[in-house]
């Protein structure tokens, strides 16, 4: 099979193709033939650096996020057979190996692609969204009538989360520059803030959720909106996964999340699709063959919705 690989860490140049043998599903797990794989910031920064445990040593393929179909099946899996459509995101944080033809994972950080979700949209849908809902619903437990901010609204994980947010009834206020506020609207924010021209701390107050997807002093500022035993959730971890270098302001929750392989997550943003209340925004998709183009489009930091590679239809 074709897939991406690396020698070394460094920029998007070190990505290229290989040819390699087709991985065979061991027990509890499946082989899925990728139509599609997303493309997400932690492909790049893994790219640049290596996995988050530092465990696995070049050459390895990137990417966390496939759309496909069931080619095999291993010893004990009940949940799927050949031919069925699945989305997933195996593995994360370990390697998965999603940028290939075809990858195997455990079944369970799969579920059944939704009808009307092609497979691009499929493959854009699982890491961001189930990072999204895990910090909207799971961590900060987000409930109908609450106030939330979500910062980056128009990016991968902020367009997720505007929709997951509302469909919990919550009114939903977002961070993006002036050109992607009609988007946003669609989706259903109520309250958006042009950060170009506006400090979002100075004109919102009184939220009960934060969603960070940016970091650094955007963290510092939001807990200036947070109305007391309000709640912050960080996506962008602090400097060795140390929770104590957080910022703090009494009266309210500070944390920060790394997403996980979720399949009763997953199968809730699939019944979303399926309901028509989660829509999925592709910015641009590339072949398999360009992932290194892929790459330095997404780290130009200008993309609406996700980005995704093409592997086969």
């Amino acid at each position: 099979m074709k897939a991406i690989s690396q020698d070394r860490p460094g920029g998007p140049d070190v990505l290229h193709v290989i040819e390699t043998a087709r991985p065979t599903p061991g027990p509890t797990e499946i082989l899925v033939r990728v139509e599609a794989a997303g493309v997400n910031p932690t492909d790049w920064k893994t790219r640049s650096r290596g996995f988050f445990y530092h465990d696995e040593t070049p050459p390895f393929t990137l990417g966390f996020d496939v759309s496909g179909v069931v080619e095999a099946v291993g010893p004990g899996v009940t949940l799927f057979t050949e031919g069925d459509e699945v989305i997933g995101m195996p593995r994360f944080p370990r390697p998965a190996g999603g940028y290939a033809e075809f990858v195997t994972g455990p079944a369970r950080h799969f579920t059944r692609r939704p009808a009307g979700l092609d497979p691009v949209a499929g493959a854009a849908l699982p890491l961001a969204g189930l990072t999204a809902r895990q910090a909207l619903v799971d961590t900060a437990g987000l409930r109908s009538g609450q106030r939330v901010l979500i910062h980056a609204a128009a990016g991968g994980v902020g367009h997720l989360a505007v929709q997951i947010a509302k469909a919990r009834g919550a009114h939903v206020i977002g961070t993006a520059s002036e050109a992607k506020h009609d988007l946003l609207r669609r989706l259903g924010a109520d309250e958006l803030v042009d950060y170009r021209t506006q400090d979002f701390a100075d004109v919102v107050e009184d939220v009960d959720v934060v969603l960070d997807t940016l970091g650094g002093d955007v963290t510092e500022r939001s807990l200036r909106t947070l109305r007391t035993g309000g709640t912050l959730v960080s996506i962008i971890p602090p400097a060795g996964f140390d929770r104590s270098l957080l910022p703090t302001r009494d009266g309210v929750r500070v944390t920060w999340l790394l997403v996980e392989p979720d399949p009763c997550g997953l199968a809730d943003l699939a019944a979303l699709v399926a309901d028509g209340r989660l829509r999925v925004v592709v910015d641009r998709t590339f072949p398999l063959s360009s992932a290194a183009e892929a790459h330095r489009y997404g780290e130009a930091g200008r993309t609406t919705g996700k980005i995704v590679l093409e592997v086969s239809t």
